[in-house]
């Protein structure tokens, strides 16, 4: 009986350890299935924030459904993208001188370009300006190159039937396009003015000490973002956007980027205010700044020093402006490009900064040298 006993209460004393095992064995799989529950929801969530900050929104197209209207004359292009333009000046059967213009960043056709109209006439020019692809009311490029830029200007003056060929004025990051026609489509050129332009610091051209010390004097916040669109331009639309380190000085609003000259221009403009400047950005940011931003700083086919003088019987010329007073863009690179290319006449304006095209003084001086030949 003893014996009968004893086992039955070891079955009983199994029994119970067996199921407080079972339990305890239940609780930790139901804690390490939170534990991996709640790993895979903060993984999944560090991947959609990541996927949607990464990723830019689709652009807002002029003229389609909820889209911008469209209130400027365009052209449409072999792709079946548009051009919006603005003609200035005599009509283009009458003129003389025919002079597309590129504006810079964060601009439009609109730009007010400082030159008279009375010295048009007596010059006899036609102006033509555009909205670069995804700027204003130009439809976005998403295969948008330094190559594109030339052959869009291409096509915009053959569809206005300008002739066989025009004059180029660029300004800043607006110069790029001018490089590009320079190098794809320089027979259709009769002279260009590339004014203040920008500087891409991974050019081949530049000796490498050059390049840092141009770099270097740039704002910290305005390195980080160009070397960002240089080496990993997929991080472009989330670090221009982001909140925790500051991206561009320009879009932030920053002064101190401005020379004195630059000052006086801005207050100048806020005094009389341009019109259509709030047209520049409303396809979307990704598609006009941030775009322009990786052209312009990405890895380009060629240098400005791989150019070839496209006027070598002097039929032409080719003309860089600079304010020695630009903080914006180091004048020391172009200086030097302009050394290492003869051919280009160069010029340092002392007194003048970034802003140097909204003055009239010097936007006279450049369109008359940029005409004389």
């Amino acid at each position: 009986m003893a014996g009968n006993q004893t086992k039955r209460i070891s079955a009983a004393s199994a029994r119970a350890h067996t199921r407080k095992s079972n339990k305890g064995g239940r609780k930790a799989f139901k804690s390490s299935s939170n534990m991996i529950a709640l790993i895979v929801a903060v993984v999944g969530c560090f991947i959609g924030y990541a996927y949607f900050s990464l990723r830019a929104p689709p652009p807002k197209i002029c003229g389609s459904p909820g889209g911008p209207l469209v209130t400027s004359p365009r052209i449409k292009l072999s792709d079946g993208r548009h051009l919006a333009y603005k003609e200035r000046g005599v009509s283009k059967e009458e003129a003389k001188y025919k002079i597309v213009v590129t504006h810079g960043f964060d601009d439009s056709k609109d730009f007010r370009l400082a030159i008279s109209e009375e010295l048009l006439k007596e010059l006899q020019i036609y102006i033509l300006s555009f909205d670069r692809a995804g700027y204003g009311e130009s439809d976005p490029n998403p295969g948008r190159s330094v190559r594109s830029e030339a052959f869009d200007i291409q096509e915009l003056v053959d569809g206005l039937q300008l002739g066989p060929k025009f004059y180029l004025l660029g300004m800043s990051i607006g110069a790029y396009p001018v490089y590009s026609c320079l190098k794809f489509i320089p027979h259709r050129l009769s002279g260009a003015a590339l004014v203040v332009p920008f500087v891409n610091y991974w050019w081949r051209c530049f000796p490498a000490p050059l390049s840092k010390e141009g770099l270097g004097r740039m704002l910290v916040q305005d390195q980080w973002t160009f070397r960002i669109a240089h080496y990993a331009p997929s991080l472009v639309y989330w670090w221009m956007t982001q909140k925790w380190f500051p991206s561009m000085s320009i879009m932030e609003g920053k002064m101190d980027i401005f020379s004195r000259s630059d000052l006086e221009v801005i207050k100048q403009l806020s005094e009389d205010p341009m019109e259509g400047q709030e047209k520049v950005r409303q396809q979307g940011v990704y598609e006009c700044l941030h775009r322009d931003m990786m052209v312009a700083f990405g890895k380009w086919d060629f240098d400005p020093t791989d150019i070839t003088n496209p006027f070598p019987n002097k039929e032409g010329s080719i003309h860089i402006w600079h304010g020695y007073e630009d903080k914006m863009i180091p004048f020391t690179l172009n200086r030097y490009l302009s050394e290492k290319l003869p051919w280009i006449h160069y010029h340092e304006v002392p007194d003048a900064g970034h802003l140097m095209i909204y003055n009239s003084t010097h936007c006279e001086a450049i369109i008359k040298a940029l005409v004389s030949t």
